[in-house]
């Protein structure tokens, strides 16, 4: 009689178990599924009640001599039933009263199990049309934006994951045709002015669209747009048929605005395209109107930051030819005093730009008159690298054949101790440093050592 009664709630409680997991996966795998296929599921249904009837027509004409202990069974059954489903009092009303039809432990499981499944399906078609009626759209989260290059924007709705998965599950029905609304737009614009840059910061762009970055640039006021438009507009100035572009549509002004900003980010992204765009000879003619000005901010920003480096590398770029040098003449001795004080890479900067200046001889009586600090003389000290070395010596040489060819040494009067000139051609310090550096370990710095002390 034990016995009885253990494996009847034992199967009661696989049987119930088994139509909660059901459940879950209808609840959660087939919630997207169309009306038809739930009308399937439907007459499947109807052959799972016909089956429960005639079992439980075989349970009733079994019923003989264990039928007191298949009632005892029965009610163990019932309260556990009963305590299982305590969330859902109008199911464990309908499988009581399907199980006191029944007659048995499986035709009550069965008819269980039937209650659940339609309660699941009943749910699941008023999950499909609630999101039906809301229409709601959505940006799938890992895909571009609209406008960017690559790829528009994909629209997703709620639930697409779950659609997708139950499709994929159910391989041999037949969909119906989809009975959802069309739905707007709108939330794209939303999307887009979160983030409306419409292209990589490395697309080598067309005129038309060299004019929509301008225009981006010109009318928008945030940071990042700026920074990365300014990025944009600086990789596509790296190529010859864009610096023409660039130019003829106006960017030249709108780019150079940005270096007035007090964010230094944005004068260093604006430095860097003018820099690129000033390899082109008819581009220099118009950044020539800001140079004065970015001199000046190049001189006072902070020392040794990315913005000054990049001041530095466009004045440099500006000075190659002889044309606009004149307009930087009264920097010398901001500059060599910044060469002094200055990390490494500001140095060889540094010393790129004055060598510029070095190799135009209208410029050496401005340049060897400006005062210069004394600790310049380190410079040709043997500690530093190659690059150095080699930077210092093509400046002294240049230097020292400028006063050569401009007969400036029978004018050494004109010039104070304090001056370039009296360090370099009076004070006889930079020879002796010079002379040093004939023994020195790299082979380069020792050939140029030699062919400067020939000039001598």
């Amino acid at each position: 009689m034990g016995r009885t009664r253990e494996a009847g709630c034992v199967a009661a409680g696989v049987v119930i178990g088994a139509g909660a997991c059901y459940c879950v996966y209808r609840l959660t795998w087939g919630r997207d599924e169309s009306g038809k296929i739930w009308n399937d599921d439907n007459d499947d249904e109807e052959e799972e009640s016909s089956d429960i009837a005639e079992t439980g027509k075989g349970a009733k004409a079994n019923a003989g001599a264990g039928a007191g202990a298949r009632v005892q069974g029965d009610s163990k059954a019932k309260a556990e039933v009963g305590v299982e489903l305590k969330s859902g009092p109008d199911v464990k009303a309908e499988a009581h009263l399907k199980a006191q039809s029944g007659g048995g432990l499986e035709a009550k499981a069965k008819a269980l199990f039937s209650i659940l499944k339609e309660q699941a399906s009943a749910r699941a078609g008023r999950g499909a049309r609630l999101s039906t009626i809301s229409g709601t759209r959505m940006l799938a989260p890992g895909l571009p934006c609209p406008g960017i290059r690559g790829g528009g924007c994909h629209p997703v709705r709620n639930g697409a994951r779950a659609g997708g998965r139950a499709s994929s599950k159910s391989k041999g029905r037949t969909r119906g045709k989809s009975t959802r609304t069309p739905t707007t737009t709108t939330s794209w614009s939303v999307r887009r002015g979160k983030f409306n840059f419409p292209y990589k910061i490395d697309d080598v762009l067309g005129t038309n669209d060299l004019q929509k970055v301008l225009n981006i640039l010109e009318r928008s006021n945030d940071p990042f747009t700026q920074e990365v438009a300014l990025v944009t507009l600086g990789n596509n100035a790296a190529y010859s048929f864009n610096q023409n572009a660039i130019r003829e549509l106006g960017g030249l002004p709108i780019i150079a605005k940005l270096i007035k900003t007090k964010d230094p980010i944005i004068r260093e992204k604006a430095y860097n395209a003018l820099n690129n765009l000033s390899v082109n000879a008819e581009n220099q003619g118009k950044i020539k109107t800001y140079i004065i000005q970015v001199c000046d901010d190049t001189m006072i920003c902070r020392l040794d930051s990315a913005v000054q480096m990049a001041g530095l590398r466009l004045l440099t770029n500006m000075t190659v030819t002889n044309h606009y040098q004149h307009l930087l003449s009264y920097s010398f001795p901001d500059l060599f005093a910044l060469l002094f004080l200055g990390n490494y890479f500001t140095k060889v900067q540094i010393m790129k730009l004055i060598i510029n200046f070095t190799e135009n001889p209208a410029m050496t009586r401005e340049l060897v008159s400006c005062k210069v600090p004394s600790e310049l003389i380190s410079l040709f000290n043997k500690e530093w690298d190659r690059e150095i070395l080699l930077n210092i010596l093509t400046l002294f040489e240049n230097i020292n054949d400028n006063i050569k060819n401009e007969g400036l040494a029978s004018s050494r009067k004109e010039f104070s101790r304090s001056s370039l000139f009296f360090l370099f051609k009076e004070s006889g310090v930079c020879v002796k440093k010079i002379k040093a550096l004939a023994n020195h370990s790299d082979l380069v710095v020792k050939v140029k050592v030699l062919k400067v002390l020939t000039k001598l």
